[in-house]
């Protein structure tokens, strides 16, 4: 074999581009580019500079991997055999089954797990699928990796928007929609649009919200997210004070009892009934059913708490405290609405964006309650740090 594509095979194989190796080795790119294509002959010394440079890329790959491995193995899915058929020359059917079961595993972490974390991990894998695209591959499988891609970049645009990452968010949002047309998968398409309706209602768009969560119903019609979808429309149309809530929760409710129940609940891109009072609450809530939202904020607190205590899901629990200040607020009570209230706020995985708009609304709910009361910058302290 030629050096030329003795080179080429090696940077394929380490997802290396001409500029990474002329930044190790100090040749230009053109220069390298002309030894790789056959125009010009390699040198000893360049070709020693190369094969230097391309194993230490190699043995970086290979640490990198290894980490990956270790901290992976605790997953019940076996990724870290997975990180090993990902080096084989093949994509199996094997291979894309587990690949499959370790995306839908980390979408079911994105509720407890540390947000940063879960990012990087999301990258990693989809630096992996990315891989395995670049080689040949059949049809069903070439879709299959999109499908794997889509789901990933849509989580890591979740966690992005949770971290105020706005305008990374946004482009892995359009990443994900391209690649959920591509594989022809309208609920990734639909998970997009949901990303769009849930950017808008948490910074106060909230027609924007109604009508992408409309597009996003007709995209994905009689799916998971179409519930998700008629949630957020809901949620815009309590905020602007419109008529039609309890159709649009009974419709909502209509649609997931006819849908499969989820193998995987806790699942972020799932609905079942458990979240489908989660996202009722806030309706309920905004249209001053005190006594349904804090029934819904209760159940919710409960089975989301572990019998040691352990919060299975603190940005639902975050919300429901914050829910039954409202209650206690409405009630007279001004130190429970405080304590609940900062205590939905403190420290811990947090969808930041979301949690400044529900802790605003209770901000002014107490302000408009309690006008002149020192309590009540006591939470408005804690929302300010947030």
């Amino acid at each position: 074999m030629s050096f030329g594509n003795r080179l080429r095979q090696y940077r394929d194989h380490r997802s290396w581009s001409l500029g990474d190796l002329s930044r190790a080795t100090h040749y230009s790119r053109q220069y390298l580019s002309n030894i790789e294509n056959g125009r010009k002959p390699a040198s000893e010394d360049v070709a020693t500079a190369c094969d230097r440079a391309l194993k230490a890329k190699g043995e970086l790959i290979a640490a990198a991997r290894q980490d990956t491995t270790a901290r992976l193995s605790e997953t019940p899915w076996q990724t870290a055999e997975l990180v090993a058929r990902l080096q084989a020359t093949d994509t199996t059917a094997a291979t894309l089954e587990a690949l499959h079961s370790t995306v839908e595993e980390l979408c079911c972490q994105y509720n407890r797990r540390d947000a940063l974390e879960l990012r990087q991990e999301a990258h990693e894998w989809l630096q992996h699928v990315g891989s395995l695209l670049r080689r040949p591959v059949g049809l069903k499988a070439h879709s299959e990796l999109l499908v794997a891609g889509g789901w990933l970049a849509l989580l890591a645009g979740c966690v992005e928007y949770d971290l105020g990452l706005a305008t990374a968010s946004e482009s892995t949002r359009v990443a994900a929609m391209q690649l959920g047309l591509e594989a022809g998968h309208p609920e990734i398409v639909g998970w997009g649009h949901e990303m769009t309706a849930w950017f808008a209602l948490t910074r106060g768009q909230f027609r924007r919200a109604i009508q992408t969560s409309l597009i996003g119903q007709a995209a994905a019609p009689n799916s998971s997210v179409t519930v998700q979808l008629m949630a957020q429309e809901a949620k815009a149309k309590a905020r602007l004070g419109e008529p039609g809530l309890t159709g649009i929760l009974e419709s909502g409710r209509d649609l997931l009892d006819h849908l499969p129940y989820p193998d995987r609940p806790d699942n972020h891109f799932k609905v079942d009934p458990a979240k489908w009072d989660y996202y009722s609450m806030d309706v309920h809530r905004l249209a001053g059913d005190d006594a349904q939202a804090a029934e819904y904020a209760e159940a919710i607190i409960r089975d989301n708490t572990g019998p040691n205590g352990t919060e299975l899901s603190p940005m639902r629990i975050a919300e429901c405290r914050i829910t039954l200040g409202f209650v206690a607020s409405r009630q007279g009570d001004l130190e429970q609405a405080v304590d609940l209230g900062v205590e939905g706020l403190k420290d811990g995985r947090q969808s930041k964006v979301h949690l400044r708009m529900i802790g605003a609304e209770l901000n002014q709910e107490l302000h408009r309650n309690f006008p002149g009361e020192h309590l009540v910058s006591d939470f408005g302290n804690a929302l300010e740090s947030l």
